[in-house]
């Protein structure tokens, strides 16, 4: 088992560099997506957390050094923003990694979406470094395009252990990533990775953020796996079977 935070320090020396202009990040790709009814893409090289049902390649994950391309802020906006345009988006986000890794990059692209273009920002993120630093929280509340996803992995620390690999205190920084944001004034929601949950660890998921505050325990998002063939290869080699999956070509609107 490895510890969470150390890993998104870690991570963080490989897939951001200071340029003179500000902090570069890497990128691997950009592009439109289907979730949120409709969403431009920039998608990140790295990740502090090695989920057992990750999406990403194996190349991506096990290799970030030698992954991706740096840009600057400006420059993933504007690709954000092309992107945005020629799909008639009005939302954009960072996925593929994990976004918060790089904060001052982070800080500066958000700046440059909200001063400079007309867009909501969504923020998916595991909650890692927010969790362990108010003072993150508090910078992002001065952005007004900004919504913020919590995605726990799991509904406790035993499952976070299980999912991610890490020591299971990861899963705390998560929840105190939740209430960080929220004192902070941040618009944020949870969501949960459920599909390995059972009825009563979802209930006491429930109890758990509802003690930090009773909409957000409204709010919780359930995310349930979507097969896709590097996934399913994945989960075989750790022997993890989920309770709840769907077939990328037929995932339930409500997911969407």
């Amino acid at each position: 088992m490895y510890d969470a935070l150390a890993r998104h320090h870690a991570i963080e020396s490989l897939v951001t560099r200071d340029g003179p202009n500000g902090q570069l990040r890497k990128y691997y790709r950009f592009r439109a997506d289907r979730w949120y009814g409709g969403i431009a893409t920039g998608d990140v090289v790295g990740c502090g957390l090695f989920c057992k049902f990750c999406w990403v390649s194996e190349d991506i994950l096990e290799h970030p050094d030698a992954s991706g391309q740096f840009l600057t802020p400006e420059e993933a906006a504007q690709k954000l923003l092309r992107v945005a345009t020629s799909k008639r988006l009005v939302q954009v986000r960072l996925s593929g990694g994990e976004p918060t890794i790089g904060r001052p990059h982070l800080l500066k692209l958000l700046s440059e979406i909200e001063t400079k273009f007309r867009l909501r920002f969504i923020l998916e993120t595991n909650g890692i470094l927010l969790g362990a630093d108010r003072s993150y929280c508090s910078e992002l509340a001065t952005f007004q395009c900004l919504h913020v996803r919590v995605s726990l992995k799991g509904s406790c620390g035993s499952e976070f252990e299980k999912l991610t690999g890490a020591k299971d205190d990861g899963f705390e920084q998560q929840l105190d990533a939740i209430r960080n944001l929220r004192d902070a004034g941040v618009s944020c929601h949870p969501a949960v990775m459920s599909s390995f949950s059972t009825e009563e660890s979802m209930r006491q998921l429930r109890d758990r953020v509802a003690q930090i505050g009773h909409k957000l325990a409204n709010d919780l998002e359930l995310e349930e796996l979507i097969r896709y063939p590097r996934v399913e290869r994945r989960l075989q080699r750790h022997r993890l079977t989920p309770n709840v999956s769907h077939d990328p070509r037929n995932v339930p609107e409500r997911l969407v």
